[in-house]
């Protein structure tokens, strides 16, 4: 029965470390897409407004700004 109890240990043991390295490669991997592939910003909204032929009011892009910011 001992040896039951040791090898249930281990298996926790084993399943704490692992979830410790998954979490800290999830996390380097997430904030390296961050890096990549920024949030949009207000210079990615004035070169959208640009690109379809509009020039945008400050107004407008504070309104996209905030309705983007609330969907998080």
């Amino acid at each position: 029965m001992d040896y039951f109890w040791q090898s249930v240990m281990y298996a926790l043991v084993g399943g704490l470390i692992g979830a410790a390295i998954t979490f800290y490669f999830t996390k380097k991997n997430f904030e390296k897409q961050i890096k990549e592939n920024p949030p949009i910003n207000e210079k990615m909204i004035r070169a959208m407004f640009l690109q379809m032929g509009r020039k945008p009011s400050e107004a407008q892009i504070r309104q996209i700004m905030k309705s983007v910011n609330s969907q998080k």
